[in-house]
């Protein structure tokens, strides 16, 4: 495949921007055509949708990423990493998620280093682990502090963005060809190498394109080329998307081009608006088709799934003043239209009311796959509940490393219990058999259906005699149930208490035995009966908190 790239002798930054737009353009299409048209060798890395779940297929088998982001400036040493990799396999992490730095890898000029992704590839590999590569390229936390030296100093060359008063950022401009022609470069580099040296064993499943892309301290860029393109025409392949899926836009995005007339042609402030979201709008298109064409030439080198990340705002805070115009709920839509060849939007975790996020990002068919998530008490919880809730594709604790901030951190315990009934989740997630809950101390009963029985699952320190239920702070409880027959379950979790009616009227339900038990090689192995206290004499089934446990349950109606 050829990438064309504007010539430097064009002085005239109106000529420049033009040529950069169709440029654009038609990287778009061609990542239109991949998304919809490319199929990756049987064997590599996908994403597959089965039935009503996409599912991350590793040689041929569905893989969840149980994993942990290392923090940024660990992985840039290859003595301070290996220490860390026994603590993270002690942990049962199957995936580590690493940066690599585009500083460190293209130090000088089209001279490329790659050591520190062999030794990943290295060292994941003898820990029986996968990768999750982050890109960071020109973009990172919104700046590009991980852009080579001879990038940071020639601003007349890579330029950045500028706010309303004319202050240039450190954030290279997505504006400027020559800023897209060197990341698109090394990006390129650093796929053929994973071509060349992971082509078979596949450590490496999955790309992440630049990292929490977002424009500061205005929602949108006020240089020159940015304000060209700002009193040109909403480009065709917006519009177009805009008509064909009006009505499958998110309300929040549709809102705004509806209280205009849902025009479908004019420039950015006649289709959208005088506002600062149109601001936003507009700068998210600029950075969705600058990521879509770093994409579409990684991909052309070695197809592997990609996605990107975002730093999720606040609420009640106006663009500009967060990382705006990253691939956030709100602008879902845009960066799905002017990036095609991403698989997945992905939020990154600090804030509060974790399953409020987690349905945003679940709409339409984007997969929930966490990168990166706040490593504090709890997310062991909402791990669990996130693959049974959410058909969740990956979770990952942020500075995973420093987990001895925490008192024997959980997240290990819950991942074990996850890597032994991971094969079920492939096999009964598509078939709609799995459910997922969150319980905290404030939280209502639960209730759902599930094979002939509907369940009500609340916190076991609901129950007055538990020995947590007095506590002033309960940790979250959190699990999940797979259905694998009508009236056959498997339980897993913590902190939990779930009682059984039969869908049936008239019945009433039973416990034919819970076996507390482990999976080996996928066969289950029982342990305890937990038919007389431990399920109140049947009476339900009960996870104490503190304790992680999977549990065989049959049921039975009279």
């Amino acid at each position: 495949m050829t990438f064309f790239f504007l010539p430097a002798f064009l002085s005239n930054k109106s000529k420049r921007f033009a040529l950069l737009h169709k440029l654009l353009l038609l990287l778009l299409l061609i990542g239109t055509a991949l998304a919809a048209q490319a199929q990756s060798p049987a064997n590599m890395p996908r994403l597959v949708k089965t039935g009503q779940s996409t599912q991350l297929l590793v040689d041929g088998k569905p893989y969840f990423v149980l994993g942990g982001e290392l923090g940024n400036s660990t992985a840039s040493s290859t003595a301070y990493m290996q220490p860390v990799w026994p603590k993270l396999k002690a942990m049962h992490l199957n995936t580590v998620i690493a940066p690599v730095y585009w500083e460190l890898m293209e130090p000088t000029e089209g001279k490329f280093d790659f050591t520190l992704v062999d030794v990943l590839l290295r060292d994941a590999r003898k820990h029986q682990m996968k990768l999750v590569l982050l890109w960071f390229g020109a973009w990172k936390n919104s700046m590009s502090c991980y852009a080579p030296a001879w990038v940071k100093t020639d601003l007349k060359r890579f330029p950045r963005v500028e706010d309303d008063k004319g202050v240039p950022q450190e954030i290279m401009t997505p504006f400027s060809s020559a800023n897209l022609e060197a990341d698109r470069k090394a990006f390129v580099q650093l796929m053929q190498h994973l071509k060349a040296t992971d082509d078979q064993q596949h450590t490496v499943i999955t790309v992440q394109v630049e990292n929490e892309i977002g424009m500061l301290p205005t929602a949108r860029s006020y240089d020159d080329r940015a304000n060209a393109a700002f009193k040109q025409p909403v480009p065709a392949p917006l519009l177009t998307y805009l008509q064909r899926e009006r009505k499958n836009l998110k309300p929040e995005f549709a809102a705004i081009w509806q209280r205009q007339g849902a025009k479908t042609k004019g420039t950015w402030e006649e289709v959208f608006g005088k506002s600062l979201a149109t601001d936003e709008i507009f700068m998210a298109w600029y950075y969705a088709t600058f990521t879509n064409a770093i994409t579409v030439a990684g991909k052309a080198a070695y197809p592997l799934p990609m996605y990107v990340n975002a730093a999720l705002n606040r609420p009640n805070v106006p663009p500009g003043k967060y990382p705006s115009a990253g691939p956030l709920p709100h602008l879902m839509d845009v960066w799905q239209a002017g990036a095609p060849a991403i698989d997945i939007l992905a939020p990154d975790f600090y804030n509060p009311n974790f399953e409020h996020w987690c349905d945003l990002y679940t709409r339409g068919s984007n997969p929930l796959f966490i990168p990166e998530i706040r490593f504090e008490a709890g997310v062991d919880a909402k791990a669990l509940f996130a693959f049974g809730n959410y058909n969740c594709l990956s979770f990952a604790p942020f500075a995973i490393e420093g987990s001895d901030t925490l008192k024997s951190p959980p997240i290990g315990k819950a991942y074990e219990l996850l890597r032994q009934v991971t094969f079920l989740l492939g096999k009964y997630q598509p078939a709609g058999q799995v459910r997922g809950f969150l319980l905290q101390k404030d939280s209502a009963a639960r209730a759902f259906a599930l094979g002939d029985y509907q369940f009500t699952v609340k916190h076991e320190y609901a129950l007055g005699w538990s020995m947590g239920s007095k506590k002033p702070d309960w940790s979250p409880g959190g699990g999940l149930i797979i259905a694998v027959a009508p009236d056959e379950f498997y339980v897993v979790g913590t902190g939990l208490v779930l009682t059984a009616e039969p869908t049936a009227k008239g019945k009433r339900a039973g416990y034919l035995s819970v076996d507390e038990g482990r999976f080996e090689n996928e066969k289950w192995l029982p342990g305890r009966r937990m038919n007389g206290d431990q399920d109140h004499q049947g009476r339900h089934v009960r996870v104490s908190g503190g304790d992680y446990s999977i549990q065989r349950v049959k049921l039975y109606t009279y």
